[in-house]
């Protein structure tokens, strides 16, 4: 059965291209890039033109501001806890409802273990954030506000020119948690003045297990990991060359398909969900439809569970999810779409398609043709809402 694969924010495939620039660093150019002999230096020089292509994505001003690591939740963690224990005398973090598993369960360690104040920003009905509660909420005791680009459950975007002015007003440090959206949309850091951003490599058709952190020239940051004087300093021990070698690659591949990503992408995603709310009743898009990435869309369908059409979809193989791979095996409902304030019989059954450049227009037919069915199916049998609930003709 040949899979048809709309869970892309959850992890993507490997690029070819990135496969191949990967496999010669394994068995043929395996040296140390932190060796002074010149088997080690020419595996050096590939890992400095990695890192401008991964500075080249972000529009950052130096490739010296990347530094690489094992995923997004290791360059969250540095950036966070970094950034305090550069900062001991400030014990107040700022974050959101609607944050990664990566930076909420650490604010929330930070808070019960190292007595760290959180202050938890609202979302509306849409998932927009009140600027003026940021504004309010930061103070002199403030460390770091920590505020994500592009939600991973609805793709919704925040401002981050606008959060960026008033952070940086405050003079407080501010990190943005972009591992949605690097690769997605553009993203120029010399016209934003964000001080850390957060990426990893598997949302980006690059391989699992690595990442990068930005962090602006300037920006005080105390290393999380403590070894030798790999990354500048800033982050100890020897480089996972291969990984590195392919997120490079995967970002000079998404510099070029960023126009494919705005509008063939977009737009496959814009047929699913059309033709998805026309045929059925009682669905809708979580989130803004306006403000988003091109890629994503997470449907609620009333009265049945998500889980369920999950399995049936899979049963079709049809892989798509009902919010963060990272919350998967939780029986709880999306933090995101209860912060949103959507109802307890839509928020159940929100399911969530995130598409890719490698998706087509034929898997997209075929997805919403296993889906209304579907969805018919299990109305028929839920009780949890009205049996006369079935699909629209």
């Amino acid at each position: 059965m040949k899979t048809i694969y709309l869970d892309n924010n959850a992890t993507t495939k490997v690029a070819p291209e990135v496969f191949d620039e990967m496999q010669p660093f394994f068995c043929q150019l395996y040296g140390n890039p932190s060796s002074m002999h010149y088997f080690g230096g020419q595996v050096a020089k590939s890992v400095a033109q990695a890192r401008n292509h991964v500075a080249e994505l972000l529009g950052a001003q130096s490739a010296k501001e990347v530094i690489f690591t094992s995923c997004g939740t290791e360059s969250d963690n540095t950036a966070i806890i970094g950034a305090l224990r550069s900062n001991p005398e400030k014990r107040h973090i700022i974050t959101t409802k609607v944050e990664h598993p990566a930076v909420l369960n650490l604010c929330r360690y930070l808070r019960k273990r190292e007595g760290y104040r959180i202050t938890y920003l609202t979302v509306d009905q849409k998932g927009h954030l009140d600027l003026n509660e940021l504004k309010s909420a930061i103070t002199d005791d403030t460390a770091i506000v920590s505020i994500m680009h592009a939600n991973n459950e609805t793709g919704v975007l925040f401002p981050l020119g606008d959060i960026t002015q008033i952070v940086k007003e405050k003079g407080v440090v501010f990190h943005t948690d972009a591992v949605q959206s690097v690769g997605k949309i553009p993203i120029n850091l010399q016209k934003i003045p964000i001080d850390l951003l957060s990426l990893s490599g598997h949302k980006l058709h690059a391989p699992k297990g690595v990442g990068a952190l930005y962090i602006r020239e300037g920006t005080k940051l105390a290393p999380l990991l403590i070894g030798g004087h790999q990354e500048f300093g800033q982050r100890g021990g020897t480089e996972n060359v291969p990984s590195i070698i392919g997120l490079g690659k995967a970002c000079q591949l998404a510099l070029q398909y960023l126009e494919d990503e705005r509008n063939r992408v977009k737009s496959l995603r814009d047929k699913l969900e059309n033709h998805i709310l026309q045929q059925v009743s009682n669905a809708k898009v979580n989130g803004d439809p306006l403000n988003r990435l091109p890629n994503t869309s997470n449907i609620s369908f009333e009265f049945i569970e998500g889980e369920a059409i999950l399995l049936l979809l899979s049963d079709q193989g049809i892989a798509a999810s009902s919010g963060s791979a990272c919350t998967s095996g939780s029986l709880e409902p999306s933090h995101v779409l209860r912060a949103m304030g959507v109802s307890f019989t839509y928020t159940h059954g929100s399911i969530r398609f995130s598409l890719s450049r490698y998706t087509t227009e034929k898997e997209i037919n075929t997805v919403t043709e296993a889906l209304i069915p579907i969805v018919e199916q299990l109305r028929t049998i839920s009780p949890f809402g009205p049996k006369n609930n079935p699909q629209k003709v």
